[in-house]
């Protein structure tokens, strides 16, 4: 046998036996692949939407913790794949494709703003994935593969606007719809445009504006709020998203509009985005959610009691002063739900998990046993108007009674007559 002969025999037996070595590996990582559920967490750790968006990822991983500690989902532990859409809306289907193809994910939880959401939408309609979606947004939408643990417009936007109409919330007559140049801002604001005019609100008392992500300037929007005043009674409806929000409050303070002149009810600040901002001259200003850190219940109490111990223990941004908000609390939620629909179907099929899903109950941090709607995909939500306070927190001043049903498609929207409160079959 020639030297080139035995060179080639050698690389012959090199080659294969460098395929079984990497058949044992991949047989080997496919076996302990197998032994666990993996899941997608599709949240922007960067860009405009990180100031929001980080602690739904840290939030769902610590419920992911949790869960496992107690001995995982129908006998398998779960893993969790982590990816960074990075505020980039296409980036956020191509990541959404990559869990759900390439990674094999059962379930993937994620998007804050709603260009994410539409944007993931034909994928997960495409391959059958499933979405559990934790921010409030603006309806018109109900998909068979989204679960969506926030609110819909009338567990939100629509309470929050009577109350600022009504005697106790300052009987404001003129409105301006203040948002992010976006898909959720501007159906809101559609809504609430029809929605004030059935109240009897003539357009010359309706301004409405936007700006784009990341935007940082806003004297002059703040100085055409101040000089709309003059006219009337006025209050500020606010869907600005992301990191945008500290400029304005402080645009707020620095123009000296305090709340008792003109105040602004905001959808999406909450504890976390206020962190970075002087909320002294804040004072009375208003959010309106589903959920505040200061409720005080045993189910809040245990859930700020572990999400400071999880921030510690994992070092987080902030775990000096651990703060919760609601689209943490709908995160959490969801991945309970899903866990328990899981469990209930026996296995992590989509189809089946969805049916399972229907009816699913949890004792959430809001104080109430909330329950998914048996048809409509959407939490029935208790609505919680809070005050700012000196210290960043929020205090209660309205509430309904108890979770109220979410109306995904709106009455004031006259082509959402006659739709069906349930995802079309397809």
């Amino acid at each position: 046998m020639g030297p080139n002969m035995q060179r080639r025999n050698f690389l012959k037996r090199l080659a294969l036996s460098a395929a079984l070595a990497s058949a044992g590996i991949a047989a080997g990582t496919h076996a302990i692949a197998a032994d666990t559920i993996k899941v997608g967490v599709l949240h922007s750790l960067s860009g405009t939407m990180a100031i929001s968006e980080t602690v739904l990822k840290d939030v769902t991983l610590m419920a992911i913790d949790e869960i496992n500690a107690k001995g995982g989902v129908n006998g398998k532990k779960l893993e969790a794949v982590v990816v960074d859409p990075a505020s980039n809306w296409p980036l956020f289907a191509e990541k959404a494709r990559q869990l759900l193809t390439q990674d094999k994910v059962a379930v993937v939880f994620g998007c804050w703003t709603s260009v994410s959401r539409k944007s993931v939408l034909p994928v997960f309609e495409e391959l059958n994935g499933l979405l559990f979606y934790p921010v409030q947004y603006e309806g018109e939408e109900l998909s068979k593969n989204v679960f969506y643990t926030g609110a819909a417009p009338n567990q939100q936007a629509i309470p929050a606007v009577e109350y600022l109409m009504s005697k106790e919330g300052g009987g404001a007559k003129r409105w301006v719809l203040l948002g992010t140049d976006y898909v959720y801002p501007r159906t809101t604001n559609k809504i609430l445009r029809a929605f004030l005019k059935s109240k009897g609100v003539d357009e010359k008392d309706i301004m409405e504006t936007y700006t784009p992500f990341g935007h940082s300037d806003y004297q002059t929007i703040v100085a055409d709020i101040k000089k709309f005043s003059v006219s009337g009674k006025t209050a500020v409806v606010s869907t600005i998203n992301g990191d945008s929000n500290v400029p304005f409050y402080k645009e707020l303070g620095n123009a000296g509009l305090k709340a008792t002149d003109v105040p602004v009810v905001a959808f999406s600040v909450g504890e976390e985005e206020l962190r970075g901002v002087d909320t002294k001259p804040l004072v009375g200003h208003l959010a309106a959610w589903n959920y505040f850190m200061s409720l005080k219940n045993p189910a809040n109490e245990e859930f700020k009691k572990k999400w400071a111990a999880y921030a510690k223990a994992k070092n987080l941004p902030g775990a000096d002063k651990p703060l919760t908000n609601d689209p943490m609390e709908a995160a959490y939620i969801g991945v309970n739900m899903w866990k328990q629909a899981v469990e209930k179907a026996k296995t992590t099929d989509v189809d089946k998990v969805i049916v399972a899903m229907a009816g699913q109950t949890f004792p959430a941090p809001d104080g109430f046993t909330i329950k998914m709607d048996e048809k409509n995909h959407h939490l029935w939500k208790p609505v919680f108007i809070g005050e700012v306070q000196a210290n960043g927190q929020f205090n209660v001043v309205w509430k309904t009674p108890g979770p109220i049903k979410a109306t995904p498609w709106s009455p004031y929207i006259p082509e959402d007559k006659g739709k069906k409160d349930e995802p079309e079959k397809k």
